[in-house]
């Protein structure tokens, strides 16, 4: 079979794009990130997802980005909550982790070389997202050019490396849709920016809201246990 990185966080999106790689005949070999993020449940999650939909492997890498801060997520900042949808698209919130993307497809581009994946999958997404400048198409396609000029695999082999995107022009609402198909388990899955130590989501956070706009218009019941209603 095939072999494909996928970047695995414990959310919605991560754990749809693992289930659609499946889908598609690869042997998913998921990569998860203990970066010093404010939260560890959704490691907790990433496990449970890979596990249930039956990953070849899953590895969990370790690094410490609260060095830096720079962020809500690594750092002492509160996240926003109760955000307009206008406001997510507008100025680059502070939840944004600097150069996070760039840092998590490196380690990716490492595994792939190492087990012989052509493929490293990634669940951006350019429609629901918060304004992360890292989540846009001309992004991946410049990560991928320079992965086929960095890597002994990109230079030496016949078939050249890709970055797929396979939600990046779904909205939420879709994204659901294709899961709910492929039997994701959302209910496992925390997408939350703030939840608290048992795994609850805040339900106020810019990607709180947007998943309940997207199980909403998707017409699918929230399985998503929040701590402040």
């Amino acid at each position: 079979m095939k072999k494909a990185v996928v970047l695995l966080s414990g959310g919605l999106d991560s754990a749809t794009v693992v289930a659609m790689v499946k889908d598609q005949g690869f042997n998913v070999y998921a990569l998860s990130f203990s970066y010093g993020q404010r939260h560890s449940v959704e490691l907790t999650a990433a496990k449970n997802i890979a596990q249930n939909l039956s990953a070849r492997e899953h590895k969990t890498a370790t690094l410490d980005l609260r060095i830096f801060g720079g962020s809500a997520l690594t750092g002492d900042i509160e996240v926003p909550k109760d955000r307009a949808e206008n406001d997510m698209a507008g100025d680059i919130p502070v939840t944004y982790v600097p150069a996070r993307n760039t840092i998590f497809l490196s380690f990716a581009l490492a595994y792939a070389e190492t087990v012989g994946a052509k493929d490293i999958f990634i669940g951006v997404n350019a429609l629901d997202y918060s304004g992360y400048p890292d989540c846009r198409p001309d992004y991946i396609a410049a990560f991928e050019n320079m992965a086929n000029l960095a890597t002994k695999a990109g230079v030496t082999d016949v078939a050249r490396i890709k970055i797929q995107t396979p939600l990046i022009d779904m909205t939420k609402a879709e994204i659901i849709q294709v899961g709910i198909s492929l039997g994701v388990d959302y209910g496992k899955t925390i997408s939350c920016y703030d939840p608290d130590t048992q795994g609850k989501a805040c339900g106020h956070c810019d990607s709180c809201l947007l998943r309940k706009k997207g199980f909403a218009q998707a017409n699918v019941a929230d399985p998503t246990v929040y701590y402040r209603p």
